[in-house]
C-alpha cells in the first residue's frame, strides 16, 4: 500500500535519540525528511536506513545550531523550501548540575541552543506556513518546565521558555490552520542523561520511558489535537486544571492598584512582629 505523501518534515537533533525516532515515525506516516544534526556519519546512516525501510526521500544537513552561520543555513532552507510542512524543534542539551557547580559558558551555550535556535527556526518556518495556510510545529520541551526545582535551573528555564513560546504561538496562529504542539517528556531512555551528567542507570526505572513510547505518545497527542502533550500524565484533566488555574489569574495580573496585602501599614505596626503586621493588614482589608 502506498502511503499518502505529507510533505517534508525538518527535524533538528535528528541523528540519535528522540530526533531519530521522530524521523522513523514521520517517514512511516508519509513524510519525506530533512534531518539536521552535527554528526554527519550518523545522519547518513540513519537516512539510508529510513529511506530503505519506508521508500521516503530523506535528505540530511550537517549543522551545529550553536554556530550562527550554520543556523542561518538552516533558516534559509526553511525560508526557501516550499515542501517543508512540519518543523520538529528537537535539538537541545541539558544539565543536571546545580547552579554553583555549573560552568556559565556551558549555560550560555545551552540557552543558545534550547532557546535562540528554536526561536529563530520557528520564525523562519512560520511565514511560509501561514502563506500556505497549513503547517505543523512540534517543540520538544520537558516536564521540568513546570517543575523547575528538578535538575539544573537554567535547563528548566529554557524549557519553560519553550512552553511559553509555544502557548503564545498557539494563540497567535489559531486562525491560520497551523498546528503547534509542545511536548513535555519526563525522563526518557536516551543518551541525553549521560551528556547531562547523570547516567541513566542512576534513575529509578519506574520513571524512565523508552524513546519509542515517548514519541509514539507525542504523535498520538498531536493526532488528538493536543497543544500540550505530557506523555506520562495519566489524566489529561490534570493539565486542564493547571491551565484553568493559570487562566483564573489573568484578570488580576495587571491592575491600577496594589493588592490589599501590599498597602502601607499604619505607623504603629512598623517594627512590630510579623504576626502583628499580618493581623493589622487583615483588619485594614476588612474596612476597605
Amino acid at each position: 500500500m502506498t502511503q499518502e505523501i505529507q510533505g517534508k518534515a525538518l527535524i533538528t537533533g535528528a541523528s540519535s535519540g528522540i530526533g531519530a525516532i521522530y524521523a522513523d515515525r514521520l517517514a512511516r506516516r508519509g513524510y519525506d525528511l530533512l534531518l539536521v544534526a552535527r554528526n554527519e556519519t550518523r545522519l547518513g546512516q540513519l537516512a539510508k536506513r529510513i529511506s530503505e525501510h519506508t521508500g521516503r526521500k530523506v535528505d540530511t544537513l550537517t549543522a551545529d545550531l550553536n554556530d550562527m552561520s550554520d543556523l542561518r543555513r538552516v533558516e534559509m532552507v526553511l525560508h526557501d523550501d516550499d515542501r517543508i510542512t512540519m518543523l520538529v524543534n528537537n535539538a537541545g542539551v541539558g544539565a543536571s548540575s546545580p547552579l554553583l557547580a555549573s560552568d556559565v559558558d556551558a549555560m550560555e551555550r545551552m540557552i543558545s541552543l534550547n532557546v535562540t535556535a528554536l526561536t529563530r527556526l520557528t520564525y523562519a518556518a512560520v511565514p511560509r506556513f501561514v502563506a500556505r495556510g497549513s503547517g505543523t510545529i512540534i517543540n520538544i520541551a520537558s516536564v521540568v518546565a513546570v517543575a523547575p526545582q528538578v535538575l539544573n535551573g537554567v535547563y528548566g528555564a529554557t524549557k519553560a521558555f519553550v512552553v511559553a513560546f509555544s502557548q503564545s504561538l498557539i494563540a497567535e496562529l489559531k486562525d491560520k490552520n497551523i498546528r503547534t504542539q509542545a511536548v513535555l517528556p519526563g525522563a526518557t531512555a536516551t543518551a541525553f542523561w549521560e551528556k547531562a551528567g547523570t547516567p541513566l542507570e542512576h534513575l529509578p526505572s519506574e520513571i524512565v520511558m523508552s524513546g519509542e513510547d515517548m514519541v509514539d505518545a507525542a504523535l498520538a497527542g498531536l493526532d488528538l489535537g493536543e497543544h500540550i502533550t505530557i506523555p506520562s500524565l495519566p489524566d489529561a484533566g490534570d493539565w486542564e486544571a493547571y491551565e484553568a488555574a493559570r487562566q483564573r489569574l489573568m484578570p488580576n495580573l495587571s491592575l491600577s492598584s496594589p493588592a490589599t496585602r501590599y498597602r502601607r501599614l499604619p505607623a504603629v505596626t512598623q517594627g512590630a512582629p510579623n504576626s502583628v503586621r499580618v493581623a493589622a493588614l487583615k483588619s485594614q482589608s476588612t474596612h476597605l
